[in-house]
C-alpha cells in the first residue's frame, strides 16, 4: 500500500469530528449498556476513584526518525492498546505489552532486536470489582490514547471476551479478529493459523466486532484498524496456574502466551511491510 501524505492530511481534514459516542459534536456522552462510566473521561472525574489505587495508565510513544532518506517513514506504523487492562479484562495488558516488543515482567525489549511499537493501557488496579471500571472502546476518550492512535497507521486493540457473547462453546480457547482494516485482519486469521490458535471472524454487536469508526481502534490516519477478543479460556491457558494478578500474571507466561504474541507481531510485521508513506 502507497500511503501519500498529502492523501493522509487531507482526508484528515475531510473526516467528520466523532464525539465519544460516535454521534455529532456537542451530543451528550451516554452510557454503555452495562458500564458505569460513559467515558473514560467521566472515570477520571469521579472524586471517589483514586488513579494509582483503583486504576492506572501506561503508555509509551517512541521517538520518530524522519532524517535522512532512507525511505523510513515519519510517521508512526503501529500502536498496540489494551482499554481494559489489569483485572478488567485479565492478560490483555501483559499481551499488550509484549507485542509492542516490551517483556511483561520487566519492560526489557523483547525479543532484544525489535522492533518497538508504541503502546497504550488503562488498567483495573482492584483486588475485585475491577468491571465498574469498563468503559466500551467506542466511548474510549483517554487523551493519551487517542494521540497515540490518532497519529498511526496501524492500532491492535487487546480485549478479553466470554465465549457466549461471541457465540461459542463455553470452553472455547479463541480469538475473534475485527476492525475496519481487512488487510491487518487476513494476516492475524492467518497467523494465529500457523501457531495453532483458533481464529474466527468477529461478528455481532459492535463491542466484539469493532466496526464502528468511533471505536478506539478505528481512529488511526488510515481511518482503521484491528481488534482482539480473547476468550476467558484461552486466555487463562496464557499463564501458570494460580496467577491471578498482573505481577504473577507477567512473571508466569506460558508458550501459548508467547506463541500468541509472535503471531500479532508477524501479522504487524506483514502489514508495515506493505505501506510505503512517500
Amino acid at each position: 500500500m502507497i500511503l501519500n501524505r498529502r492523501t493522509l492530511i487531507t482526508a484528515l481534514a475531510a473526516a467528520p469530528v466523532l464525539s465519544t459516542t460516535s454521534g455529532a459534536v456537542g451530543s451528550s456522552p451516554a452510557r454503555a449498556a452495562g458500564d458505569v462510566y460513559a467515558s473514560n473521561t467521566a472515570l477520571y472525574a469521579d472524586i471517589d476513584l483514586v488513579e494509582g489505587v483503583d486504576y492506572g495508565r501506561r503508555y509509551r510513544r517512541h521517538p520518530l526518525d524522519g532524517v535522512g532518506s532512507t525511505g523510513r517513514s515519519a510517521l508512526a506504523r503501529t500502536t498496540v492498546i489494551a482499554p481494559h487492562g489489569g483485572g478488567i479484562e485479565p492478560g490483555t495488558s501483559e499481551l499488550c505489552l509484549a507485542i509492542a516488543g516490551y517483556h511483561p515482567a520487566d519492560l526489557a525489549p523483547t525479543p532484544a532486536a525489535g522492533p518497538v511499537h508504541d503502546y497504550w493501557m488503562f488498567e483495573g488496579l482492584r483486588s475485585a470489582g475491577n468491571a465498574a471500571l469498563h468503559v466500551t472502546a467506542t466511548h474510549c476518550d483517554d487523551t493519551a490514547a487517542r494521540s497515540l492512535c490518532g497519529g498511526s497507521l496501524n492500532v491492535l486493540s487487546l480485549h478479553g471476551c466470554r465465549p457466549s457473547r461471541a457465540g461459542l462453546a463455553p470452553e472455547a480457547r479463541a480469538v475473534l479478529v475485527g476492525g475496519l482494516n481487512t488487510t491487518l485482519r487476513q494476516y492475524l486469521m492467518e497467523e494465529f493459523a500457523a501457531v495453532g490458535i483458533r481464529a474466527v471472524t468477529a461478528s455481532g454487536d459492535e463491542e466484539i466486532a469493532g466496526l464502528s469508526p468511533a471505536n478506539i481502534c478505528n481512529r488511526t490516519l488510515l481511518g482503521m484498524g484491528a481488534q482482539l477478543e480473547i476468550s476467558t479460556e484461552l486466555r487463562a491457558a496464557m499463564f501458570a496456574a494460580g496467577k491471578n494478578t498482573t505481577a504473577d500474571r507477567a512473571a508466569g507466561t506460558l508458550p501459548l502466551f508467547w506463541s500468541f504474541v509472535h503471531a500479532a507481531r508477524t501479522a504487524i510485521e506483514r502489514v508495515e511491510t506493505g505501506q510505503r508513506v512517500l
